[in-house]
């Protein structure tokens, strides 16, 4: 198939289903030779998703989105998410945004209950994801 201009921005991948959730998942490091990357993650059931507390060298972004299209305001879950050295809950029960900047401990992430599918969108500024070792 013959190479065009603009294709090279156009990434397609199949649905990931390796791990323990479905996910899309795209990384700046092998698709978009940037410091971005974005994971899509369907969660259908309780689920303690990070159990313990880590930090990265990176911004990161966690959003908790409703899965049904006919009533996106319902997130159908509660979810609790620990911020800082202090492990500090917070809990979500409606869609929402949680912003992770680089250096900023956080989890455990548990989704304590999911009445319907949750979409999870987690991206970071950063061409892979990993966490920093323990001090």
């Amino acid at each position: 198939m013959a190479t065009t201009k603009y294709g090279k921005y156009v990434v397609k991948r199949p649905l990931n289903t390796e791990g323990q959730w479905p996910a899309f998942m795209y990384t700046g490091e092998t698709d978009y030779k940037s410091n971005f990357t974005i994971y899509f993650i369907r969660v259908t059931e309780p689920v303690l998703m990070e159990e313990y507390a880590h930090s990265h060298d990176f911004d990161m972004y966690l959003h908790f989105l409703s899965y049904d299209p006919y009533n996106m305001e319902d997130l159908g879950a509660e979810i609790e998410i620990g911020l800082g050295e202090e492990q500090e809950i917070h809990v979500i029960t409606t869609p929402a945004s949680v912003y992770i900047p680089a250096g900023l401990i956080h989890c455990p992430l548990n989704f304590k209950r999911v009445d319907k599918p949750v979409l999870l969108v987690h991206s970071t500024l950063a061409s892979k994801y990993y966490k920093l070792p323990k001090p």
